[in-house]
This record gives structure tokens, sequence and C-alpha cells, in this order.
């Protein structure tokens, strides 16, 4: 169960991310090669279109969304609350608000990956229900991570391709949104750079200053935050 026990490893590999995450062409660079699937989702989207009618009722209540249905946005919810989840260690990524990073991110720099996840998710959600009997976002949490599990092993079926190629995108993804600048919609609170305890954007620092782990006081700030750095558009 990588991506759940081992939260240590996350925080390591998480700093390289937040190191890069944090330059001002960012936002064209996020999107790795190779993960999307195929780009015909009329099948999938039709059968997870059924269930958005349940949702219409707490629009109220919900944040805006850029590109997710409100249905997928659930399940995207529950899926990063998962791969990242706040324990005693401290908060993950839901608090990091990773998948409203996701949803934003997918109009812009990850657009490309939008067919993907449009498939993918209603793909999960099939899985779960003929596997577990319920739709993701009803099962616990262990059953959850079971899922999961099949998904990151390329065990769950009824995918296009693998299931372990969307696993690998969404898990990439909720790394960007947790670690990443909180420009970009993600990481609020700078809950993800406290959690692997990366201080922030600094533009001089000393040797002692640059170990991971020296202690150094959180700044707490964005690179947009600095007059040098240019936002990015589109």
């Amino acid at each position: 169960m990588t991506f759940i026990s081992r939260r240590d490893l996350l925080k390591r590999a998480a700093v390289v991310g937040a190191g890069a995450a944090v330059a001002p062409d960012v936002a064209r660079r996020l999107q790795p090669s190779g993960e999307e699937g195929p780009a015909d989702a009329d099948g999938s989207a039709k059968a997870f279109a059924l269930h958005d009618h349940d949702d219409h009722a707490m629009a109220a209540a919900r944040e805006p969304l850029e590109n997710l249905t409100a249905t997928e946005s659930d399940l995207l919810e529950a899926i990063v609350a998962r791969l990242i989840p706040s324990d005693a260690t401290g908060p993950g990524a839901t608090e990091a608000r990773a998948a409203h990073y996701i949803d934003r991110a997918l109009g812009g720099a990850l657009a490309s990956s939008r067919p993907a996840y449009t498939t993918g998710l209603a793909a999960l959600d099939r899985y779960s229900r003929s596997s577990r009997g319920k739709a993701f976002t009803e099962l616990s949490a262990t059953d959850q991570d079971s899922v999961l599990i099949d998904v990151e092993t390329g065990a769950a079926t009824g995918f296009t391709g693998s299931s372990a190629q969307f696993f690998a995108l969404v898990l990439n993804h909720t790394h960007q949104g947790t670690f990443g600048d909180p420009y970009y919609g993600g990481n609020a609170g700078f809950v993800g750079w406290d959690l692997i305890g990366y201080p922030g954007v600094r533009t001089i620092v000393n040797a002692d200053e640059q170990r991971l782990g020296a202690g150094t006081k959180a700044n707490h700030k964005s690179a947009y935050d600095y007059a040098m750095f240019t936002k990015a558009r589109g």
C-alpha cells in the first residue's frame, strides 16, 4: 500500500516537487508526458453523468467548480483524501485543497488530462460499484484504500488502458496540489510546505538555511509575492 503507509516517503519526494513548483513558469511545466488515456470519453461520461442529479441539492453549499462536474469533484475529493490522508502527522491533501488545484488546472496547465479524468473517474466508480457493491464515496476508508490498491496495481477492470496509468496521473497531480506553490490553487495555508518542512521561497539564503531540516522559520510566501517573479498567464 505504497500511497498511504509511506507518508515519510511522500514527504521526501515532495521536497523536489515543492522546489520546482515555485518557479515562475511552473504552470507550463506541471503536465507530465504520456500520462493521459485516450480522449474518447463519450461512453464513460454518459454513464457517470447519470449520478449527477443528486448533486443539485448541494449546489448552494458547494465551492464553485471550474472544470469538473459536481459528481467528479466529490469522487476526486474522496480519492485525494486517501492518497495523502490527514493523520497525527498533520493535515493532508484535503486540507491542502489538492482537488481544487486539479479542477482549476484542468482548464489550463493540465487541460490535456481532462479526457483522462472523465474516463478514469467514471471507470473507478464503476469498478467500486461492481467489486464492492457501493459507489466509491460511500465506502469506508478501508474499502476505499482497497479499491485504490487495485487501481494502483492495474488489477481494476473497466479502464481504458491500465488502471495503474490513471492512478499515477491522479497521484502526481495530488502531489502538485498538496506541495506546489499556493498561487495555483492548492497547498492552502501552506499546509503542504509545513508538512515537509519546506520554509518557503527565499531570494537570499545562506548555507545553513539550504539544509533540509535546518529549522529555518517558514515565511509562508508564494513565489509571486516577490516582484521579481512574473505571474503566469492563461
